[in-house]
Formats: structure tokens, sequence, C-alpha cells
């Protein structure tokens, strides 16, 4: 009897095993032609036999699982989340097979997440990036494509999930930049490694090779986090984040100005302006510095600091438009107490005589915004508010001539 019940089990056992590879052939077959709804049917049949199945079935299993989920890619996000975890543990016995899928996956959902993202469908785009982040753990780069995507979502509970991950991973985003010159047209060009770049050198079509580095991340990622505390009424957790992303590195002047940028958020003029200050000494070549700066002062009243930081800033760049307009607009404010006075004065020979001299002291402060005004005109002939105020600073001084050259400049433009 014993011997009988041995054998009979046996033949169970065999005839159970073969059933199994007999399923799973079903499923190569399916999945050879691309049907992956029926690999899909097939599959389910073998899933009660799991606990029986050997470890190089089970692996097998685990491998046409996750096949037949991403169905060359046309799974759902949900399927294809589901299948990189069958590949996962399938990778012991189809070590090249699940790396050739997974490279397969990671093209297709890089293109996928480029197309959603040049859409402006931000929210798929950072589902996308994650997962190619998941896919591909040290591409870090993946994570804060989709952390920055959750932002303009925007979908600030992830993009703090994810931006705090970046952070644990002390994440940089600096990279290594292969350039070389086109000797044609003299211009530099970006080599995606260094095999082509010493090929073209090597050719003679390039020359002079360099290698440059990426600014870091860490700012704009620390200065997001803090934004989006702010946004959810956390102030105490931004300013926190922000501060201890500088005790780390205090000599950062992205950190610094990210400190004041939220300083700036929360209304707090005086303390954004004194970390723009201390970002100034640390990069004082710094020409937006130094325009911001001239901003702040003039939104606080203080004038002759704001002219003092434009003068600063045409000094770093002698083309920066802004300055220019800024300290037209800082020169015709000086105006606006002389023309409440003329228009308080009455008609006597006193009040005449006062008129006129508020008069020349007007046209005075024309006549000093006038080389601002023209030399933003130069830099861009398309300024309109330029041509205008210049127009309007003619008609008042009487400069028929001038005036009647800026009208047709204005119409010239388009206003």
């Amino acid at each position: 009897m014993k011997k009988q019940l041995i054998i009979a089990l046996a033949i169970s056992i065999s005839a159970f095993s073969f059933a199994q590879k007999k399923e799973l052939k079903a499923v190569e077959k399916a999945i050879k032609s691309n049907n992956f709804a029926e690999a899909k049917t097939a599959l389910a049949i073998v899933e009660p036999m799991l606990g029986s199945l050997d470890e190089k079935l089970l692996s097998k299993y685990n491998y046409l699982k996750g096949v037949a989920l991403y169905a060359n890619g046309a799974g759902s996000n949900a399927d294809i989340d589901t299948a990189i975890e069958f590949l996962n543990k399938a990778k012991s016995g189809y070590k090249v097979e699940v790396g050739q899928i997974k490279n397969d996956m990671v093209n297709k959902i890089l293109d996928k997440g480029n197309k959603a993202y040049e859409a402006k469908k931000f929210g798929a785009a950072s589902e996308y990036f994650e997962k190619l982040y998941n896919l591909r753990k040290q591409d870090t780069v993946y994570l804060y494509y989709a952390a920055a995507s959750a932002v303009s979502a925007p979908d600030y509970d992830k993009a703090i999930v994810l931006y705090e991950k970046l952070k644990d991973l002390n994440y940089s985003g600096i990279e290594e930049k292969l350039y070389a010159v086109n000797v044609k047209t003299n211009q530099k060009e970006e080599f995606p490694n260094e095999v082509l770049r010493k090929a073209s050198v090597g050719a003679k079509t390039h020359n002079n090779p360099t290698n440059e580095k990426t600014e870091s991340k860490k700012g704009e990622i620390i200065k997001n986090v803090a934004l989006i505390y702010i946004s959810q009424g956390n102030n105490d957790k931004a300013i926190d984040a922000i501060k201890d992303a500088r005790a780390e590195d205090p000599d950062d002047v992205s950190l610094i100005l990210s400190e004041a940028n939220i300083y700036y958020k929360l209304g707090d003029k005086d303390k954004f302006k004194e970390l723009l200050e201390l970002a100034t000494k640390k990069d004082p070549e710094n020409v937006e510095l130094q325009y911001n700066l001239g901003v702040i002062s003039a939104e606080s009243g203080n004038t002759n600091e704001a002219m003092s930081y434009y003068k600063k800033a045409l000094e770093l760049n002698p083309n920066y438009i802004n300055a220019y307009i800024n300290s037209a607009a800082l020169v015709l404010g000086k105006e606006e107490p002389i023309i409440d006075e003329m228009n308080s004065l009455g008609s006597s020979a006193a009040d005449n005589r006062r008129y006129d001299v508020l008069r020349e002291q007007r046209q005075n402060i024309y006549k000093e915004a006038v080389p601002f005004l023209t030399k933003a005109l130069e830099i861009n002939p398309q300024s309109i508010n330029a041509a205008k105020t210049l127009m309007n600073i003619y008609s008042v001084l009487g400069e028929t001539d001038k005036f009647k050259a800026m009208k047709a400049k204005v119409a010239e433009i388009g206003g």
C-alpha cells in the first residue's frame, strides 16, 4: 500500500509540474504574438500553483508576468509599476532579458514623460519621471524632474515628498558637461561622451576641448520646498528649511538668495534687503544683485541709495536696460511734489514767479531723465515705454522736432 501511494503521489506531482510548464509555454507563445490579454489569462491559471513552483519556474513566472503587464509599453501606469516589481523578482534568472526590457521601458517612459511635459500635462509628466527614477535609482535627475513637474502641476503635496527625498539623497544636480569648439562655425558644442569628443578632436573638426560643471540645484530645491511650505501656511518650516541648507554651506550665494526670496514673499523687505546685501558682498560682480538692491531701495523710498545701486549695475553691464529705465523713473519721480505745488498756486504775481521757478525745476528733471531713456531706446529700439516717455518729455520741453521724431518712432513700434 505504501508503495502504491508513493507511486500515485509521484505521478500527481509530475502531472502538476507538467501543467505548470504547459501554461507557462502558452504564456510565452501569447507574448511572442503580442497577445498580452491571452498571456494574462494563461498566467491566471498558474497563480493557484505558485506555492508549488520550484525556483526556476517561479523566476520564469515572474519574468513572464512582468512582460505581460508591461505589454511593450502599452500597459497602464499601474500595470507598469506592477511589472517592474515582477521583473525585479525575476532578475536572478533573467538578468539579460530584464535588463533589455528595462532599457526599453526607460526609453518609452522618458518619451511619454517628455511629451506630457511639452503638452503641459505636468501631473502625468511627474508620474512618468518618478517611474524612471524607480527603474534606475542611480539616475536621481529623474526624481528631480518628477518633483519639478509636480510643482508645475501644481501638486504641492507630492512635490514636497519628492523634494524631501532629494534632500535626503543630498542631490545637487551638478553635472560635468563636455565641450569642444567646431572649427567651421567657431561655436562651442556639447558632446554626449568623451569617446565622441576625442574622435572629433582627432578628426580636426573640433578643437579646444573643455569640461564645465553645471550649477548646483540645491538652492532651487530648498527654495521650492520653502515656497511650498509658505503656500501651505507653514512659514516656520519654510525658514527652517532654508536655514538648515545655509548652515551646511553659508557661502552659497544661491541659498542666500533663496532665503532672501522667502522673506520677500513673507513681506519682510528689510530682511530681504539685508540678505541681498550679504549676497552682494560675496558676489560683488553680480549685476542682478545690484539691480535688485536698487529696486528694493526705491520701493523703500531711498532714492539716492537706489540710484547708487543702479549706477553700480550699469558699471558692471553698460547695456543693462532695466537699470536705465528705473534710473529714469527715479528721476521723473521727483516731479510729483513740484506738480502738486504748481497746481496749488493762485494767480498773484508772487504765485506766478513761483510757478516759473517750479516749471524750470520740472524741465530740468525731464532733461536729467532724457539720457537714461535715450540709452534704453538705443539698447532696445522696440522699447515702447522709453519711446512714449521721451515723446511726452519733448512735448513738455517744447522741442518740436524731437517730439515729431519720437512720435513717428512710437507709431513705428506700434504704440
